[in-house]
């Protein structure tokens, strides 16, 4: 009875660290620790096999976090691409083919929304390990700058280069347009979206707007 209740606590322990931090478990070693205490816990409840169902769908559901986690890693690298190409891009393309902001889509709110969806997409790949990987390198003494391998932390990287990227864009659709009258009017055009933005409660894009 003493072991049964003890595996519940184990249980619950395990499933709630393999939710919360997948990452731990990412490397062979750690996995392999993970299985063998699944394997001892199961045979104190061998008779009707609750805890072993637990155990599979827990080891399952860590599978499936990794998996998605390295397969959102490989699509952010793919999209990865040096300043200077997209540079000389920009040179190569007609000038008739170089659309403005306003030609795609020439509605604040859809903006402001579409900017939401992004927003939301980053937020949501980031996890509690992220920031605790930020924290566990913090100097106090140092004015509390990142130290070290925070390679894991790539989540937080996206979502603040996805700030300086819309930064960047709002800055390039103005100043790219020639006359004054249309260039009053793109500003005017990202106030708009701004305060779509803030009306949406989208803070972030708000902010990387002004």
């Amino acid at each position: 009875a003493k072991l049964k209740s003890f595996a519940a606590k184990i249980i619950q322990l395990l499933k709630e660290w393999t939710e919360t931090f997948p990452y731990d478990f990412q490397d062979e070693k750690s996995m392999k620790e993970l299985k063998e205490i699944a394997h001892r816990i199961t045979q104190c409840d061998e008779e009707n096999g609750t805890v072993k169902k637990i155990i599979s769908q827990m080891t399952q559901n860590l599978l499936m976090a990794l998996s998605a986690r390295s397969q959102y890693q490989e699509i952010r690298e793919k999209f990865r691409q040096p300043v200077t190409d997209k540079g000389t891009i920009l040179k190569t393309k007609p000038q008739s083919t170089q659309k403005d902001i306003l030609s795609v889509c020439c509605d604040p709110l859809i903006l402001a929304q579409q900017l939401t969806y992004i927003e939301l997409e980053r937020v949501s790949n980031i996890y509690p390990e992220d920031l605790m990987q930020i924290v566990s390198h913090m100097d106090s003494m140092d004015n509390h700058k990142c130290r070290g391998d925070v390679t894991k932390t790539y989540n937080l990287e996206a979502y603040d280069n996805w700030f300086n990227c819309l930064s960047m864009l709002v800055a390039t659709e103005i100043c790219r347009v020639v006359k004054k009258k249309q260039r009053t009017r793109m500003v005017e055009f990202f106030i708009d979206v701004a305060r779509e933005c803030f009306n949406i409660g989208n803070f972030n894009s708000m902010m990387a707007i002004i």
